[in-house]
């Protein structure tokens, strides 16, 4: 796969259903790691069903590298508990990201991406063209957990005078 200058821009949208850690509620937020990179949401008090809509950039120095996505429950006197974990594969985004584009209306459809036992998808994710950018939508399935949801959307973010995407 060709190497894509640029940066991967992921906004965690919400969680749904996430696991009760505290006494009848949690206070959860979401950590993103690739490769030596750590991002996190910023924590939201006493919901399981937390709105975030939150960007985190990454840098994608290295295709291949899964998005690791953990979300945790913030405890002020112990360590913070874990709500489930799920992997993002950004290769298929990337794929797409890497095809010969014209202007295609705002809305078309360029990929879909079916739910599997390995990819967390609770439903089919659709990579689109959305405002004269490629936009992936997803919604994941958190693992190592009694129950819970994350949505988040990629896009990707060009360098300085790069053409968009």
């Amino acid at each position: 796969m060709d190497k894509v200058p640029g940066a991967l821009r992921i906004k965690i949208k919400k969680g749904v259903r996430l696991a009760v850690r505290d006494c009848k509620t949690s206070d959860p937020y979401v950590v993103i790691k690739m490769g030596n990179q750590k991002l996190k949401t910023r924590i939201v008090e006493r919901n399981v069903n937390p709105e975030w809509n939150q960007d985190l950039i990454l840098s994608v120095h290295e295709p291949d590298l899964p998005i690791k996505l953990t979300v945790y429950d913030h405890d002020r006197f112990s360590k913070d508990d874990k709500m489930g974990d799920a992997e993002v594969d950004i290769k298929p985004f990337l794929e797409v990201l890497n095809m010969k584009r014209k202007n295609f209306p705002s809305g078309t459809i360029l990929k879909k991406i079916q739910p599997t036992r390995s990819n967390y998808l609770v439903e089919q994710s659709q990579i689109i063209w959305k405002h004269d950018k490629i936009v992936q939508d997803m919604c994941l399935r958190l693992q190592h957990v009694e129950c819970g949801e994350v949505d988040l959307e990629l896009s990707w973010i060009n360098p300085p005078g790069a053409s968009s995407t």
